[in-house]
């Protein structure tokens, strides 16, 4: 399972990105280690989350955490049985905690 966690920052103990289009890095796990983090090149300008929504798409990912997901990237990752999930105010080691206990809440 491959998963892409919104960050603030490109550490896992950055806190988890409020926004997803616009958040700096996505921290990307592979059978829960960190096997790629991605500079985000779509936090300036229009179209942010569906952008992002593509190219997370094209890295494969199952899962997108982050705090708050736009109606349009929601939409395009779903399109493509992304499952989306929203956690906050953790970093991004504690959200990976947390969507493997099956804690996080699916939005």
């Amino acid at each position: 399972m491959k998963r892409a966690i919104a960050s603030s920052g490109e550490q896992e103990d950055s806190l988890v990105s409020p926004v997803s289009g616009r958040a700096e890095y996505y921290l990307i796990y592979e059978d829960n280690k960190l096997v790629k983090t991605i500079k985000n090149p779509f936090v300036v300008g229009g179209g942010a989350g569906y952008a992002v929504a593509g190219m997370l798409i094209n890295e494969k990912v199952n899962t997108v955490v982050a705090g708050n997901v736009g109606a349009n990237m929601k939409i395009a990752l779903e399109e493509k049985n992304v499952t989306v999930i929203n956690i906050s105010e953790k970093s991004v080691k504690e959200a990976l905690v947390e969507v493997l206990n099956a804690k996080a809440k699916k939005i």
